[in-house]
């Protein structure tokens, strides 16, 4: 297990996210997360006017997307095509909610991407994170963005720590991660694809691709 595994290439497929480009000349996925304001700022004004509509200041949307009244949306914000909005979600900026996504019930955003196709649909809090396409998040799984005594966040990698520079950062969640119910994803956790965490679980560091996450913190390879 090295650093190299947690390259945006290793853990993400870019073709699955309008934001793409927002990854341009970036090592590391978490070095995307100071950077999403000010994308969707760039490319919000420049989307198609037939597939999304603005409502409000920074705040666009597409107009197939499934949108409840009582969902909070404040901007900067981009909610792509077929994504849902279920009762009571609250965004609160930064975010961008990719195409055929889910957002729950009470669940909360900001400053984060989520792919395509991610689900986060009941009681999640997803801040300063990414989640990649296809990864499900259970019924109160949360990410934890800010370590307890504010130092900046590092990422645990084998028996080395990988500075990251940033005060708030919560997960980096792999394409086809399924995340257990209620479980806590710590500051600098980053998950490898197609990995499972174990409901209940409390994750930190890196986990690598293809594993299941126990809740003693023991980590099996898939077969």
């Amino acid at each position: 297990m090295n650093k190299d595994q947690m390259k945006i290439s290793n853990i993400l497929d870019l073709s699955k996210t309008i934001a793409s480009e927002l990854f341009d000349g970036l090592e590391y996925p978490w070095e995307a997360l100071p950077k999403i304001s000010e994308f969707i700022m760039k490319i919000g004004p420049t989307l198609p006017k037939d597939i999304y509509e603005q409502r409000g200041d920074d705040v666009w949307v597409a107009k197939d997307a499934n949108i409840m009244e009582s969902a909070y949306l404040h901007g900067p914000l981009i909610i792509c095509p077929g994504a849902e909005i279920r009762h009571c979600a609250f965004i609160r900026g930064s975010a961008i909610v990719g195409a055929g996504s889910v957002i729950g019930n009470s669940s909360e955003l900001k400053n984060c991407v989520i792919f395509d196709n991610a689900q986060v649909p009941h009681y999640n809090y997803i801040g300063d994170s990414i989640l990649g396409h296809r990864s499900h998040l259970g019924a109160g799984a949360k990410t934890s963005n800010l370590k307890s005594d504010k130092s900046l966040v590092t990422v645990k990698c084998a028996d080395e720590k990988v500075e990251t520079g940033l005060k708030k950062f919560g997960a980096i969640v792999g394409d086809y991660v399924e995340v257990g119910c209620n479980a806590i994803l710590n500051p600098g956790t980053v998950i490898g694809r197609n990995t499972n965490v174990y409901p209940l679980s409390m994750v930190r560091g890196f986990i690598p691709s293809n594993s299941i996450f126990k809740q003693s913190g023991t980590l099996v390879t898939k077969e």
